[in-house]
């Protein structure tokens, strides 16, 4: 079964997609609202489906093999 994770900006699958990205190390964390112009909300604070989140949208990320291109 598939799940379906909320993709909104800032949220967590979003977070963990776009650290892929980026190339930077898994850091559990997501934003209340939009990213950056919201409170960033730490691992700690995160509940477990939301950690469960961010590491789905980095695990799809890596799968596809979207890397930010440094040149």
């Amino acid at each position: 079964m598939m799940v379906a994770y909320d993709k909104k900006h800032g949220g967590a699958w979003d977070r963990g997609s776009a650290d892929s990205y980026y190339g930077r190390p898994r850091n559990p964390h997501m934003y209340s609202g939009d990213t950056a112009t919201s409170l960033r909300i730490p691992y700690s604070a995160m509940t477990p489906d939301e950690v469960v989140a961010y590491h789905a949208g980095y695990d799809d990320n890596e799968r596809d093999g979207d890397k930010k291109q440094w040149y």
